[in-house]
């Protein structure tokens, strides 16, 4: 690593940590500061906070690196996404924060799941606990694993000394300042993102000498690397536009929803938001495209696709700017992993340890606690992410898809539908991760290939889901007065 390099890296260091300090000294004195910021979150801050912690490692290397190897058919995940955010922020946003205000100053998921359905038995709580902290962990991996990759390839260090200096900063400025440090940290980094999700596509394309220039230059290689469809089945396409199904049920995402500072925040906060995502899918594509160009016209060597973003910010930039490029994967990498953690710890605290350990806990005692479940849940996710193997994008899928179809169709139809039940609910969340699980692992095959090789693991999770949650909660008892009373509740608090 050169000097300049060294200095935008420490820079950005010092600067997230320096935030980790500001949210401890200002508010980490309750349960609620430190999990949910009080609910005092502007909408800017919550917009790019919700954005860059969904995006992660994913949107610098996941993307280009599946764009840079197939051309324009790998779009198809972006497109879904998109579609599925703007939807989360009409269908899921206004009524969450209102719900989970309206119902006991809900801090966590399953605490609003458990208020939302007047739940004495704590069997909705325990099971949403077990299911955000088992996919958090392999979903915080992932994010590990892109944060060593960052450093083999750009410093040639060992990929586990990479593995552990992000998580070494993620877990310091997380454990000191909590929800509130996660979401100004979070807005740095989405800022920073943008930046360098404008800056290298422009300038690559730049270098090649313009948009025709490049565009050629693929074609001459690769003659339908521009069509969507090619190479890819309805199957195919239907699996990747399903990637935006999974917003209605990502803990780290919707958490934002519920810390805003109020509903009336939300109409902003949707078009920072969406915004934001537009201009930096579009960049992470680019980055792709071009990034094929140049390597292609160049000749250079490119062991993992998954780096072309750092390939071409090494070797187009002044070091100082490359530093700063840099950063902005680790950007990616650490608003995500920062927020899983901190969901995770969360879920440890409120959802376990309060309920089940010390029902009389005080707040200082469950703020140290949270603090002790997030390192744990690091440590473990550390452990996992040794393997250097493993593929980014894999691994970001399968957690995706886990949450996508447990949460998704019960935290939708909860919001929605006021003779939704408990047990409907309980029905929803074990089908929708048990289908998912089911197909990742399956001891059967489909035309002689493992299941989700042939349909994401969401499609059927979010079915299973949907039919567990209508066909239980129509045939089994009926919703009682004091639910149906706190979702009437809820609709006038709109």
């Amino acid at each position: 690593m050169n000097s300049a390099t060294a200095i935008s890296l420490t820079g950005y260091f010092v600067l997230m940590l320096a935030i980790g300090l500001y949210a401890w000294r200002k508010s980490t004195s309750n349960v609620s500061e430190f999990m949910l910021g009080g609910r005092q979150l502007p909408p800017a801050v919550a917009a790019l906070s919700a954005g860059a912690s969904d995006m992660s490692g994913w949107m610098l290397m996941g993307l280009p690196g599946a764009i840079y190897l197939v051309g324009l058919s790998a779009g198809w995940i972006a497109a879904g996404l998109m579609v599925g955010a703007w939807a989360n922020y009409w269908l899921v946003a206004p009524r969450l924060r209102v719900y989970t205000e309206v119902a006991d100053d809900a801090l966590t998921i399953p605490d609003y799941l458990e208020k939302r359905f007047n739940d004495h038995s704590r069997q909705l709580r325990v099971v949403a606990s077990l299911v955000i902290v088992v996919f958090f962990t392999l979903y915080t991996s992932a994010g590990l694993v892109a944060g060593g990759k960052l450093f083999e390839a750009s410093f040639g260090y060992d990929y586990r000394i990479g593995l552990f200096l992000t998580a070494g900063v993620v877990v310091v400025y997380t454990l000191f300042g909590g929800f509130l440090a996660v979401s100004l940290t979070d807005f740095v980094q989405g800022c920073i993102m943008f930046a360098a999700l404008v800056l290298v596509p422009l300038v690559t394309i730049a270098n090649l000498g313009g948009w025709t220039a490049t565009t050629d230059a693929v074609s001459a290689i690769h003659p339908e690397y521009f069509d969507w469809f090619s190479g890819v089945t309805t199957l195919g396409i239907l699996s990747s536009l399903a990637w935006g199904l999974g917003y209605f049920g990502q803990p780290h995402i919707i958490v934002r929803f519920m810390a805003v500072r109020s509903v009336r925040d939300i109409p902003t906060m949707r078009r920072i938001g969406m915004s934001w995502m537009l201009v930096t899918v579009i960049g992470a594509v680019l980055c792709g495209i071009s990034g094929f160009a140049y390597i292609a016209r160049s000749g250079a060597a490119l062991d993992d696709p998954e780096t072309i973003f750092i390939v071409l910010s090494q070797t187009l930039f002044n070091p100082y700017i490359a530093g700063f490029l840099l950063a902005a994967i680790l950007a990616a990498i650490m608003s995500t992993i920062s927020s899983q953690l901190l969901v995770s710890s969360s879920s440890l605290t409120e959802d376990f340890y309060k309920i089940f350990v010390r029902r009389g806990a005080s707040q200082r005692e469950l703020v140290l606690v949270g603090r002790i479940a997030t390192l744990a849940v690091a440590l473990v996710a550390i452990g996992l992410a040794m393997d250097r193997s493993s593929s980014i994008l894999s691994l970001v899928g399968n957690a995706w898809a886990g949450f996508g179809a447990a949460f998704g169709p019960v935290i939708l139809f909860s919001l929605h539908w006021r003779r939704m039940t408990r047990h409907g609910a309980l029905a929803g969340i074990a089908a929708g991760a048990g289908t998912v699980l089911i197909w990742l692992y399956a001891p059967f095959t489909i035309g002689g290939e493992q299941p989700s090789a042939v349909l994401y693991e969401m499609i059927p999770g979010f079915i299973a889901s949907t039919i567990a949650v209508l066909a239980v909660s129509n045939f089994g008892k009926t919703v009682s007065p004091v639910v149906e009373a706190r979702f009437e509740d809820m609709l006038a608090a709109r």
